[in-house]
Formats: structure tokens, sequence, C-alpha cells
């Protein structure tokens, strides 16, 4: 099954062409942090380099972004969120990431910060990480 038609890697359950491939392509952007957090946890599972720049905050980006080709993102989990709608300018989004590297599960804890610019939201940093 090609990468189009197979759900969305975010957890939605929608085709990845019609969830994140969305934003990803640019023909959409993020209404809300959580959105962000979840494109961007598929832009990582695709290996997506362009897209997680693009939509990280200029005064935390890094200058690339390296990918481990045997590590295979499996699930996204959210927690909790506060702020990050429609009216906000800022957000928080707590989450776990579940990966799968080496023949060994693992999973990466995180509660991430994100910040509007104009119409756009913007991952600024990780408040904490286990």
């Amino acid at each position: 099954m090609s990468r189009k038609n197979r759900a969305c890697p975010c957890g939605t359950g929608e085709p990845y062409a019609e969830c994140c491939g969305r934003l990803h392509r640019g023909e959409a952007t993020a209404a809300t942090a959580e959105q962000l957090m979840r494109s961007r946890f598929s832009a990582f599972a695709v290996a997506d380099e362009e897209y997680l720049l693009r939509t990280w905050h200029p005064d935390t980006r890094p200058p690339s972004i390296e990918f481990d080709p045997g590590q295979r993102w499996t699930s996204l989990e959210i927690l909790g969120r506060t702020g990050g709608g429609l009216l906000h300018r800022e957000g928080t989004v707590e989450f776990v990431a579940r990966y799968r590297i080496g023949g060994q599960d693992g999973e990466m804890r995180e509660n991430s910060r994100f910040l509007r610019d104009g119409e756009q939201w913007l991952y600024l940093t990780a408040l904490g990480t286990r």
C-alpha cells in the first residue's frame, strides 16, 4: 500500500494524504498546537526534514535534522494540552512517541511548547523529556 493510502502515522485513522500529508505538502497549516504536534510526529515518521524545519521556531531551530535509518516511529499518544487552540497564541502538548529501533521498543515522553506566529503554529521547545 502506498504512503498516500496508508493511515496517517499521527494516529487519527485518516489517510496520510488527507491528514498530515496536506500540511507536509504546504496545502494547509495546522489550526492548533496539537495538530502541529501530530503533523511533526508524522514528519519524523516519514523523514520530512523540510517540514520539521519549516515548523520549528527560528529562535530554537537547528540547522538540520539527523534521522536514524534504523528507527521507526510507531505511535503517538497525546497525554494532555494547555492552550494551543484557535484563539490562543501559545500552548503546550504533552505526548508519548513510541518507536522501534534495533528490534527493541522504546518511547519518548515530552511536553512541547508551541507559539503561533500570525496564522502558523511553530514548535518552540521541549519543557521536559524522558
